[in-house]
């Protein structure tokens, strides 16, 4: 089957952040920090001038390569901090992951621009992907302008004429290139006085020209240049590799000693990497959260998950609830999240599953019991194999998966006499013996002379082990006060276990 038409045509889109270094730096504040107009430095040495600055910043009269003391007099509470490579790093990710979520080939530009090939999509489905991808990325804090064209270079052109949130799609090149000032080609400084005196002002000035002449009077540097003006060569990507390990890391600016800064980097690495595995068509099996500590060692924790997840909200209310129980011994000053891979389970529900609906809310709500009771108070109780009556102990909590039916079905066992209604506890009991027997009762609850007696029947076990060793005396007794019980005699004393119906 042929390839439909509209789909054959080359199409390519640009990502743009503009400010991609100050963005990645805003994107990792919190709290009042954001609210703070912020200015990007050339570095912390004396000389330091401004690089970038917000909008805010700039309406209150900050201009770029000023110095540090004039920004701060314009704009007194203005904050100046170096690039962050870490924050940047975790903003590219950010980029690259919605990018592969739109196509599998794409190109790292530079920073804060990524070249997609979209020829894959329909001509009718590229506009409305782009803008859920620009959408997408505007959750993440990062706001980016998008190009579509016929070649890597147009979509370049077109994301950078258009501001954070839109998107320009040149239909007609030439027309699009006439107006365009002839800075967006990048002109040589050797150039630009010889086309200024030429009265090119516009990439449409220079492509009037015939492309011979440029080539014969300005050389390669012009016949490069014009190549660029007219926008029309298609060059191969370089394809970014799709990430293979899913990690993230953060580094404070400052010691943190309360969650809420924690928990506001750890939803928005989660967001990130939880794009990444749904990119791979993978989730996460197990978590591993590593805090840096002002004073070593690091505090780390590996937190199985019950069921496969790529849910960035689940994942996070599972870490937000072992951070609530977590102690650090000094300052938090970074964090590293490690999510282990694995393929989301696919299973058809049956109709008589006895499954748990909400697997990971009952982690979550069973993490939270475990840190107000203690581990060794919660489980499911398991009947140990033992002799010794009641022993059991408390195992893993259940899974989320029934387990599978028994080949050979069997019928419950039989049980012969009537059953026996235990006291939890036993009740503590006075018991006159004669000729060694039971023949008065008295506890808080009933007392009477006893009629008819059976027994003794002993049980001992575990004597091997001090701590666990125990024995045991049984009668079964009828009280002329009416009722049926057991009598149990302990080396402590003598109770009532248990009232027969």
């Amino acid at each position: 089957m042929e390839t439909p038409a509209s789909t054959k045509a080359p199409a390519f889109s640009v990502l743009l952040a503009a400010d991609f270094p100050l963005q990645a730096l805003r994107r990792s504040r919190h709290g009042r920090e954001r609210d703070a107009p912020l200015g990007l430095l050339s570095g912390s040495h004396r000389r330091a001038v401004i690089l970038a600055a917000c909008a805010q910043a700039r309406a209150d009269g900050v201009t770029l390569g000023s110095s540090p003391s004039q920004a701060l007099a314009r704009c007194p509470r203005l904050q100046l901090l170096p690039a962050d490579p870490s924050a940047e790093a975790e903003a590219a990710a950010a980029l690259l992951a919605v990018g592969f979520s739109l196509s599998p080939v794409i190109e790292e530009t530079d920073p804060g621009v990524c070249t997609l090939d979209l020829s894959g999509h329909a001509t009718h489905q590229r506009e409305p992907r782009l803008r859920a991808a620009v959408a997408q990325l505007r959750e993440l804090d990062l706001q980016v302008s998008a190009g579509l064209a016929a070649t890597p270079l147009l979509a370049l052109y077109a994301a950078r004429e258009c501001a954070a949130g839109e998107i320009r799609t040149v239909e007609h090149p030439r027309t699009f290139l006439a107006g365009l000032p002839l800075s967006a080609a990048a002109p040589p400084e050797t150039l630009q006085s010889i086309l200024a005196r030429w009265g090119v002002r516009t990439l449409g000035d220079l492509t009037d020209l015939p492309r011979a002449e440029i080539a014969r009077r300005l050389g390669a540097e012009g016949l490069a240049l014009w190549e660029r003006a007219a926008g029309k060569t298609i060059r191969p990507l370089t394809p970014a590799r799709p990430t293979a390990h899913f990690i993230a890391r953060h580094a404070f600016d400052h010691e943190v000693g309360t969650l809420e800064p924690v928990h506001f980097i750890l939803r928005r690495l989660l967001d990130r990497l939880c794009l990444d595995l749904a990119n791979a068509s993978f989730a996460a099996s197990r978590m591993e959260l590593q805090l840096h500590l002002e004073d070593p060692p690091d505090s780390v924790s590996t937190i199985p998950l019950p069921e496969p997840c790529s849910d960035p909200a689940t994942l996070f209310r599972v870490l937000a609830t072992r951070l609530e129980s977590l102690h650090t011994a000094s300052p938090v000053v970074g964090l590293t999240l490690r999510l282990a891979p694995t393929r989301p389970l696919l299973r058809q529900p049956g109709l008589l599953d006895a499954t748990l609906r909400d697997p990971h809310s009952f982690a979550e709500t069973l993490s939270r019991t475990i840190a107000l009771v203690g581990p060794d108070r919660t489980g499911t109780p398991t009947v140990e194999d033992s002799r010794r009556p009641d022993a059991f102990r408390l195992s893993l909590p259940p899974t989320s998966l029934s387990p599978p039916p028994s080949s050979h079905p069997t019928a419950p066992p039989l049980v012969l006499g009537p059953p026996l209604r235990r006291f939890r506890p036993p009740r503590p009991a006075w018991v006159e013996l004669s000729e060694h027997r039971p023949s008065f009762v008295r506890s808080n609850d009933v007392a009477g002379e006893v009629t008819a007696c059976v027994g003794p029947w002993l049980a001992s076990g575990e004597w091997w082990r001090a701590d666990l060793a125990w024995q045991r005396e049984e009668w079964d007794v009828r009280l002329d006060s009416g009722g049926l019980y057991r009598l149990l005699h302990l080396p402590e004393g003598w109770q009532l276990e248990g009232e027969y119906d």
